[in-house]
C-alpha cells in the first residue's frame, strides 16, 4: 500500500501507478503572483479543481494527496526557495519510490510566450535554477517530464531576474488565469491517457495559441 493513502479495491486489476506533480516557486506573500511562481499557481489550480487539500507539510513542501479517478496523485509546492527545489523534490520522489517518469515538474519558461503551455518528456535545465536543483538531486538524471508555462521574455534590456520577480499586470494575469484552466484540462487528460498522447494533442493546440498570445501587451 502506498504511504499515506488509504487502501482501495481495484477489482483484481493492477493498481495504477501514482504521479507526483511538483510546482516550482518561492514561498511567502512577497513572491505570490510573480512570474517565477506560476508553477505554484498551476498546482493550486489543479488541487482546487480536484478538491485536493494542500494542507500538510512533507519533505519541505506544502503537500496534498488524493485520487483522480483511480490514479493516486501527490501535489507538492517546495518551500525551499526556487534555487533549492531539489532538496524537496528528490526526497519526495524517493519517499514514494517513484520512477522519474512519474514526476512531473511545473515551471515558468521565458522562452515561451505568456500563457503558452508545453508538455515535455525530458530535457535540460535551460538556465532555470529550480530545474538545476531538481536535476542535481536526481543525481544528474534529466529524464523526468516537465510542464512548461510560458511567461514571455523581459522587455528591452530588463534584467531577467527582476522580470521573474515582478507580478503580472491585470491584463497579463487574466491571460495566465486562462492558461491555468487550460492546464487543468491538460493534466486531467494526461492522467487518463498518458504523457505521450497528451503532449501530441495539446502541444499542437498550444503552438497555434502562440500566434494569438505573442501580439498581446505585457
Amino acid at each position: 500500500m502506498l504511504k499515506g493513502l488509504s487502501r482501495r479495491c481495484f477489482c483484481n486489476s493492477p493498481s495504477p501507478q501514482p504521479w507526483l506533480f511538483v510546482g516550482l516557486g518561492n514561498p511567502g506573500l512577497k513572491y505570490s503572483g510573480t512570474r517565477h511562481n506560476v508553477g505554484f499557481e498551476m498546482i493550486d489550480a489543479f488541487a482546487e479543481s480536484q478538491g485536493i487539500m494542500m494542507n500538510t507539510v512533507h519533505c519541505k513542501a506544502v503537500f496534498g494527496q488524493g485520487y483522480v479517478g483511480e490514479i493516486p496523485i501527490f501535489l507538492s509546492k517546495p518551500q525551499t526557495y526556487m534555487n533549492l527545489s531539489g532538496e524537496s523534490t528528490g526526497p519526495l520522489a524517493a519517499y514514494y519510490k517513484l520512477p522519474l517518469n512519474r514526476v512531473l515538474v511545473f515551471h515558468d519558461d521565458m522562452t515561451l510566450p505568456r500563457g503558452v503551455l508545453r508538455l515535455q518528456d525530458k530535457g535540460g535545465h535551460g538556465s532555470h535554477n529550480g530545474l538545476k536543483s531538481v536535476i542535481q538531486h536526481f543525481r544528474g538524471n534529466r529524464e523526468f517530464p516537465r510542464f512548461r508555462i510560458g511567461i514571455g521574455r523581459p522587455p528591452g534590456q530588463m534584467d531577467p531576474k527582476a522580470f521573474l520577480l515582478q507580478k503580472f499586470n491585470a491584463k497579463a494575469q487574466e491571460q495566465i488565469d486562462v492558461a491555468m484552466q487550460e492546464g487543468v484540462d491538460i493534466l486531467k487528460y494526461l492522467l487518463a491517457r498518458g504523457l505521450t498522447e497528451s503532449a501530441r494533442r495539446f502541444n499542437v493546440e498550444q503552438k497555434y495559441k502562440h500566434l494569438r498570445v505573442q501580439t498581446l501587451p505585457t
